[in-house]
C-alpha cells in the first residue's frame, strides 16, 4: 500500500504514518515535509516507535524462506509422470482391474514419498543455511548508529548508505557525499546514478529521482544518510519482484529434465496409440486393449526419476556443506558440476588476502616516511580519534609500528572524495596546523598521470617494485589554501610525493588448487584490478600457465568480436573496471563456455551476475554475497575444486538412471508391443508390466550412492536430448532382441502356455533390465576396471531375488504367475551373460565414435533472472535466499 497523506487516530492519540509514501511523491517534497509524514526526524525513531511499526508493517522483505510441508507436497503432485499413474490407476479401478490399480498406488505412493522425504529434509537444510548467512544496515536509534537486520527497518528509520553496500529500502536522502549508485537493476543502465539531497520536479522520472536511493541498488561511490519512505514489497524494487511471481528461472539441470520428459512423452503416446490400434484391430477385448496400452505408457516412463533426482541432489547438499560449499538452491549443484573455465579475482584466492606494509619510498625508491604520514592522513581518519579505514590497505597502514607518532599533532581531515573504480584513486583535503593541502593516492598509473612532471626515476622504481610482485599506491599531493570541498577535477597539476608498498604473498596451498582444477579440465582466468607485472608474478609463482596478459585500456578499444577472441586467448586480465569483468564473462559465455566467476567485492557484483555459476565467500562484501549462487565457506580454490568434482558426480549417477530409464524400459515396451501384435494373448498383463517396473526402478533408488569413474570427473558433461536418443535407439534394441530370444525359448522349446509364458519373460526382462546398470554406468569393463557401490549392487540382486520369488510364492497366482522348469534359468543364465557381452560390445563401438559425445547448450540471460537474483537479498530475515539465487538460464 502506497500513500501521500498522513492518517491520524480519532481517540486522540499520536498521528498513524503510512505505510509507505510513493515514490513520485517522496522525491519532489521538501524534506522538512516527508519526514514530517514518516512521524520521524533527522535523528530517526525509538526502538519503540520502531518495534510498534515492525508489528504494524511487518518484515522488510520480498519473500519469507518458510519450510512448508504442504507445498513441497503439492511440487511432487505437479509431475506429469505421477498425473499419468494417478490416471492410470483410476481407470484401472473403474476398469475392475483392482490388482492393477494396487500396483500403480503403490509406485504413486513411493514416488511421491521418496521424493517428498528428499525435498523436505533439502528445504530445511536450506533454510539453516539462509539463518546463518544475515545481512545488516547501520540505523540511528535511540540517538545512537546500531547495526540491525536489514529485516527489521521501517519506514522513518534513518540510515547509512556506504560504498560497497546494497541499499536495503527505498530512501529519501537527508545527506550525500559523493554518492553514486548503481541502478542497473531497476534502469538496465551499467552507469551510476549520482546522488544529491535537493527535491526533483514533481514530474520527473523515477529514473532521474536523485534524491532517491531505491531497494537493491548499490552504492558505488561515496556515501549518504536517507530515511526509509518504503520497505518490503511497497519498494519499487519489491513490486518488480513480485510481478515475476515465485516462479524462479529454469536452470540448466531442470531444462534438462524437462526435456527428457518430452522426449519420453512423444514415445510413449506413439507406442500406447500403436499398441491400442494394433490390438483393436486384431479385435481384442477393449478394456483388455485400453488397459495393457496404459501399462504400455506407464512402462516406459521412468516414475521414480524426481524422487532419484532428489536423492542425488540432497545427497550432493549434504556432501558439499562437508566440503565447505554452500549451495543456495539444490539445482544449481548440477551447474557448479557444468564449469569448464573459471574467472578468478587475485587477491585472496591465489594471494594470501593479508596486506602487510613494507615501506613508503620516495619516486627514487627511498625509504621516506613523509608519504607514510601523508598517506596515513589521507585513509580519511581523524588522527585524534585513531578511527581507521576499512580499506585493507588503509588498515595495513594504520598496523603500520610508526602509525601514531607520524600523525600526532593537529592535522585533521577537511573534506574527502571517496575512492571509485574509475577513478582508482581517493582524494583528502587535509587542514594541518592551519594550512591545507590536497593529497591523493591510488593506483600508480592514474595518479602519475596527474602529477606535473614526475621524477624520470619513478617509473624505473615502479617497474622494480611490481617486477618483485609488491602492490604499489602512489601518494601526491598539492597546496590548496582556497578549497574547502573536493571534486575530481582538483585532482590535477600534483607534485608525486613517493610509493607506499605493499606485500600480499602467493598462497602457498593454490599451487596444489590450480593442479586440481586443471585435473578437472577447467580453465582458469584471472582478472584483476591489480598492475599486470604483480599479477603475471604471482601466477609463474603457482605455476599458473599464462597465454597471455591484457590490460583494461587496451580492452577498451575492441570490438565484440576482438573483445572475444580476447577473452579467448589471454589468461590475466589486468587493471579492468567491474564493467569490463561482466563483459568478459558474457563473452566467454558466448563461446558456449560454462563459466564461474569468484569475486568477493563490490567490483566484482556484475561479474558474479553475468556468470554461470556466481561463486563467493562468506567473508565477501553483502553485494557479492547476493549476486552468487555458491558460496564458499573458505576462499581456496581447493574447495571449489572439490565443489566442482562433487557436482559432476551428481549429474553422472542421475544420467545413469536417465539412460537406464530410456534404453531399458523403451527395449522392453517395444517388444511388449511387437509380441502384442503377433501372439494371441497379451505377453505380459497389465499388472505384470507395472509389477515389474516397480521393482526395477527400486532397485535404482540406489544410484545417488554409486561410485563415479575419475575420467568422468575429467570434464563437465551436459544434457543432450539427442545423444539421449541415439542410446535409446541403440541400446534399446539389444534389450528387444534378448526378449525375441527368450520368447523363442518359451515358445519352441519349452512349449508354454500364456501364464508360463508370461512368468517367463516377467523374469528374463527383470534380470536384463537390472543388471544392465552395471554395464551402463561405466565406460569401461564393468567389476574388473570400474567397481560399483556396494548399495546398488546389493539392491540390484536383491530385487531380481523377490522378483524370482514372487513366482513361487503364495502370491503367484494372484498376480498371474507360476512356477518355471529349472531348464528356463539355465537359458536365463546363458541368455543374460549374452545380453551383457552385447551390451559390452556395442558401449565400446559407440563410445569411440564422436558423434556420441554429449553437445554444450547455448546460454541467454534475461533482466527477470537479475530481479529475481536480488530478491534473494531480501527474502528471508535478511539472508541470502534460494528463490532469487537461481542461476543464469541458458
Amino acid at each position: 500500500m502506497t500513500s501521500g497523506h498522513r492518517s491520524s487516530d480519532r481517540s486522540g492519540q499520536a498521528p498513524v504514518p503510512p505505510l509507505s509514501l510513493s515514490a513520485g511523491w517522496a522525491a519532489s517534497a521538501p524534506l522538512p515535509e516527508v519526514l514530517a509524514r514518516l512521524d520521524s526526524s533527522a535523528d530517526g525513531l525509538s526502538s519503540a516507535q520502531a518495534a510498534t511499526r515492525l508489528q504494524r508493517h511487518g518484515p522488510n522483505a520480498l519473500r519469507t524462506h518458510r519450510v512448508s510441508a504442504l507445498a513441497v507436497l503439492g511440487r511432487q503432485l505437479r509431475s506429469a509422470v505421477l498425473l499419468l499413474l494417478a490416471g492410470t490407476a483410476t481407470v484401472s479401478f473403474f476398469l475392475g482391474d483392482n490388482t492393477q490399480a494396487i500396483i500403480i498406488a503403490v509406485i504413486l505412493a513411493a514416488s511421491v514419498g521418496l521424493g517428498f522425504f528428499n525435498e523436505y529434509r533439502a528445504e530445511r537444510a536450506s533454510a539453516a543455511l539462509h539463518s546463518s548467512v544475515r545481512h545488516t544496515a547501520v540505523v540511528h536509534r535511540d540517538g545512537t548508529h546500531v547495526k540491525v537486520d536489514v529485516t527489521v527497518l521501517v519506514p522513518g528509520d534513518v540510515i547509512r548508505l556506504a560504498l560497497g553496500e546494497a541499499v536495503p529500502a527505498d530512501v529519501r536522502l537527508i545527506e550525500v557525499d559523493s554518492l553514486e549508485c548503481n541502478e542497473g537493476i531497476l534502469s538496465g543502465e551499467s552507469t551510476a546514478s549520482e546522488k544529491s539531497t535537493p527535491p526533483v520536479a514533481a514530474e520527473a522520472a523515477l529514473t532521474d529521482s536523485t534524491d532517491l536511493a531505491f531497494m537493491g541498488t548499490i552504492v558505488s561511490a561515496g556515501d549518504g544518510v536517507g530515511v526509509v519512505y518504503a520497505t518490503g514489497v511497497d519498494t519499487q524494487f519489491g513490486r518488480i519482484a513480485a510481478g515475476l511471481g515465485q516462479r524462479q528461472p529454469e536452470t540448466d539441470f531442470q531444462a534438462g529434465l524437462r526435456r527428457f520428459s518430452y522426449l519420453l512423452l512423444w514415445v510413449a503416446i506413439t507406442l500406447t496409440a500403436l499398441i491400442l490400434i494394433t490390438n483393436l484391430l486384431l479385435r481384442r477385448p477393449v478394456i483388455d486393449s485400453v488397459l495393457f496400452a496404459l501399462a504400455i505408457a506407464v512402462g516406459i516412463t521412468p516414475q521414480l526419476l524426481p524422487a532419484v533426482v532428489s536423492a542425488s541432489l540432497a545427497t550432493g547438499s549434504r556432501r558439499l556443506a562437508k566440503l565447505k560449499v554452500l549451495v543456495k538452491r539444490l539445482v544449481c549443484i548440477e551447474d557448479l558440476g557444468d564449469l569448464d573455465v573459471l574467472v578468478t579475482d587475485k587477491t585472496g584466492t591465489l594471494t594470501e588476502g593479508r596486506i602487510t606494509l613494507i615501506e613508503a619510498v620516495d619516486p627514487a625508491g627511498a625509504p621516506t616516511e613523509s608519504v607514510l604520514r601523508l598517506g596515513l592522513l589521507a585513509t580519511g581518519a581523524d588522527a585524534a580519534s585513531g578511527a581507521v579505514s576499512a580499506n585493507a590497505m588503509d588498515a595495513a597502514l594504520w598496523q603500520s609500528h610508526d602509525a601514531n607518532r607520524l600523525v600526532a599533532g593537529t592535522a585533521h581531515p577537511v573534506a574527502i572524495l571517496p575512492f571509485d573504480h574509475a577513478r582508482r584513486a581517493m582524494s583528502c583535503l587535509i587542514d594541518d596546523r592551519g594550512s591545507r593541502q590536497l593529497v591523493v593516492k591510488g593506483a600508480p598509473e592514474q595518479v602519475v598521470a596527474k602529477c606535473t612532471a614526475p621524477p624520470p626515476t619513478a617509473q624505473q622504481t615502479l617497474s622494480a617494485l611490481f617486477a618483485d610482485g609488491r602492490r604499489v599506491v602512489a601518494v601526491a599531493s598539492k597546496a590548496a589554501p582556497d578549497l574547502t570541498t573536493i571534486t575530481a577535477e582538483d585532482e590535477a597539476g600534483l607534485r608525486l610525493d613517493g610509493f607506499l608498498v605493499f606485500a600480499d604473498e602467493p598462497k602457498a596451498a593454490a599451487r596444489d588448487s590450480l593442479t586440481q582444477l586443471a585435473a578437472l579440465g577447467i580453465e582458469v582466468k584471472v582478472a584483476t584490478g591489480d598492475n599486470p607485472q604483480v599479477a603475471e608474478k604471482v601466477c609463474t609463482d603457482l605455476g599458473l600457465t599464462s597465454k597471455g596478459t591484457i590490460v583494461g585500456t587496451q580492452l577498451d578499444s575492441l570490438t565484440d568480436d576482438t573483445f572475444d577472441a580476447a577473452a579467448r586467448n589471454h589468461t590475466i586480465f589486468a587493471r579492468i573496471s567491474p564493467e569490463q569483468k561482466a563483459q568478459l564473462i558474457v563473452s566467454l559465455r558466448r563461446s558456449g563456455r560454462s563459466v564461474g566467476f569468484l569475486g568477493d567485492g563490490v567490483n566484482d557484483a556484475l561479474a558474479l551476475h553475468a556468470a554461470d555459476v556466481g561463486i563467493s565467500v562468506d567473508t565477501a562484501s553483502d553485494v557479492a554475497k547476493d549476486a552468487a549462487d555458491v558460496v564458499l565457506l573458505e576462499k581456496d580454490l581447493g574447495v571449489l575444486a572439490a565443489g566442482v568434482a562433487e557436482g559432476r558426480r551428481i549429474f553422472a549417477n542421475t544420467i545413469k538412471y536417465v539412460l537406464m530409464g530410456t534404453s531399458s524400459n523403451f527395449g522392453n515396451m517395444f517388444s511388449a508391443s511387437a509380441a502384442s501384435a503377433v501372439l494371441s494373448f497379451l505377453p505380459m498383463l497389465p499388472s505384470q508390466i507395472l509389477l515389474n517396473n516397480l521393482l526395477y526402478d527400486g532397485s535404482q533408488l540406489a544410484i545417488p550412492t554409486d561410485n563415479v569413474d575419475a575420467e568422468q570427473l575429467h570434464a563437465p558433461s551436459h544434457w543432450n536430448i539427442a545423444f539421449i536418443r541415439r542410446f535409446m535407439l541403440t541400446f534399446g534394441p539389444i534389450s528387444s532382441l534378448f526378449d525375441f530370444m527368450t520368447f523363442g525359448l518359451m515358445l519352441g522349446v519349452l512349449h508354454a502356455g500364456p501364464v508360463e509364458f508370461r512368468t517367463g519373460w516377467f523374469v528374463e526382462s527383470l534380470a536384463t533390465q537390472t543388471l544392465i546398470i552395471f554395464a551402463i554406468r561405466t565406460h569401461r569393463v564393468p567389476f574388473f576396471r570400474s567397481r560399483p557401490g556396494v548399495v546398488i549392487t546389493v539392491t540390484t540382486f536383491a530385487v531380481i531375488a523377490v522378483g524370482v520369488a514372487l513366482t513361487v510364492s503364495p502370491l503367484a497366482p494372484d498376480l498371474g504367475f507360476t512356477t518355471l522348469p529349472w531348464q528356463f534359468f539355465g537359458a536365463l543364465i546363458l541368455l543374460t551373460i549374452g545380453y551383457l557381452i552385447l551390451v559390452e560390445v556395442t558401449k565400446k563401438m559407440f563410445y569411440a565414435d564422436p558423434i556420441h559425445v554429449p553437445g554444450r547448450p547455448s546460454r541467454t540471460r534475461g533482466r527477470e533472472h537479475r530481479i529475481h537474483r536480488r530478491a534473494a537479498r531480501f527474502s528471508h530475515s535478511g539472508t541470502i535466499a534460494d528463490p532469487g539465487s537461481a542461476p543464469r538460464q541458458r
